[in-house]
């Protein structure tokens, strides 16, 4: 599975912007595959955003992204997208997508499980 990520920018506090994440060489289809976003901001360590079960649509949230993105799937085709809301300047980061197939619920914040990564797209949120 190749991953693609897309969409990030430079951006006021309290605006949104929607990430996407584009899957190819595989069909997920009804799959058991999860998809995620991480984030990494400067100096920081890389950290878990959202998550969402492939064939299910469950989702799993960071305290820190709860109430404000939404991760979804695509109704056709293999994207997944993070809808960012009420952005602040903590958001900042490189966003990464990742793909894990099979992986369960519980598991789905952390980094470690994901087999496939892509190259990460930048979020600069301005005060």
């Amino acid at each position: 599975v190749q991953l693609q990520a897309s969409g990030g920018g430079l951006v006021q506090a309290g605006d949104s912007l929607r990430l996407s994440c584009a899957a190819s060489g595989r069909t997920l289809g009804n799959s058991n595959y999860g998809l995620a976003w991480f984030r990494q901001a400067p100096g920081k360590e890389r950290e878990f955003a959202a998550a969402i079960r492939w064939n299910s649509g469950n989702t799993v949230y960071a305290e820190a992204t709860k109430g404000r993105f939404t991760i979804s799937r695509g109704k056709a085709g293999n994207t997944v997208y993070l809808q960012m809301n009420s952005l602040k300047p903590e958001d900042t980061a490189v966003y990464y997508c990742a793909a894990k197939r099979g992986i369960i619920l519980s598991s789905m914040s952390r980094s470690d499980q994901y087999d496939y990564w892509g190259q990460g797209t930048l979020v600069t949120v301005s005060s």
